[in-house]
């Protein structure tokens, strides 16, 4: 398997302290690497190093196979990016930024251009300048000029903000596209997991700087397993009635009042009984099946999932 990054214990210090610490993660040609983490995570760092917007202060960082130097720039040609909030031009049309654009990369191609805003649904607002974009059209305009030059590989910082749920399901539709028909290989970053469950071919769990968990989410789907969640106010004496009286050891009490059972050799039905014949109050009790979120933060609680 071919992969497009790689990266050896990758470190950034911000006046003496670690923004990301030892990071180590491979991303595979033609994929899409969904890179998940709450704001602050580090992820927008490892993205700069990548891109060479921020040089490393330890670790190396392979692309295309090639070791990357200080004065290795070549690869620049060959991605496309939005980091952070990207800027434009904004007296100029979208179209005369692209082309800007496509200038200063020495991309003659200019076909591409119409193409782009058509990906993006931006192909109907040729005299209109930037400045009287909306945030939205922006980001669709950001992530058009990271497109238009066909790049190997695309490295997307939080691509749907600003986006309505519209705008959101037409970006996960295109980045599909571009992964599965155009053959890019796609690194993204978002906090939001619902998105990166729904397109990401391998997850990156970041937390505080560091690379807590790298898998396939084929293998996060697989080991999704069902568990019954029960909701009472009164969860230590609920998990001791489950335990002394089914022997139950897979359980786990959760804030907010909430205990999964993970055991579902037993009914639903039964454990319900059991806890109202012990004066246990339940305000709800319903079988459920795990999900990215149940993995996402049993990882950054320092755990690993209960199955």
């Amino acid at each position: 398997m071919v992969h497009i990054v790689k990266t050896n214990q990758l470190t950034r210090t911000y006046g003496g302290k670690e923004a990301v610490s030892n990071v180590s993660m491979s991303v595979k040609q033609g994929e899409i690497y969904g890179m998940l983490g709450p704001n602050g995570a580090g992820k927008t760092t490892v993205m700069k190093m990548i891109t060479n917007l921020v040089k490393p202060t330890a670790g190396e960082i392979e692309l295309f196979g090639e070791r990357i130097t200080d004065s290795s720039y070549r690869h620049l040609g060959r991605m496309g990016m939005i980091i952070e909030t990207p800027i434009f031009y904004d007296k100029m049309t979208a179209h005369e930024n692209l082309e800007l654009h496509c200038d200063y990369m020495g991309y003659h191609n200019k076909n591409s251009i119409k193409e782009a805003l058509e990906l993006v649904n931006l192909n109907a607002i040729d005299k209109k300048p930037v400045k009287e974009f909306s945030l939205g059209m922006k980001q669709r305009l950001g992530i058009a000029r990271a497109i238009t030059t066909k790049p190997e590989l695309l490295i997307l910082d939080e691509p749907t903000n600003g986006l309505d749920p519209v705008g959101i399901k037409e970006m996960r539709e295109l980045f599909s596209v571009l992964s599965k028909q155009f053959g890019m290989t796609i690194l993204v970053s978002s906090h939001i997991l619902g998105e990166i469950e729904l397109i990401a071919d391998t997850i990156a769990v970041m937390n505080g700087g560091k690379l807590l968990q790298e898998v396939p989410m084929e293998h996060i789907t697989r080991q999704n397993t069902e568990y019954i969640e029960i909701t009472t106010r009164e969860c230590g004496k609920a998990a001791y009635v489950l335990e002394k009286q089914f022997q139950l050891t897979n359980i786990r009490v959760f804030d907010g009042g909430q205990i999964r059972v993970y055991d579902c050799r037993v009914a639903q039905n039964d454990l319900m009984k059991a806890l109202v014949l012990h004066d246990v109050a339940i305000e709800s009790i319903y079988k459920k099946t795990g999900s990215l979120e149940d993995y996402f933060l049993s990882i950054i609680n320092g755990g690993d999932v209960v199955v």
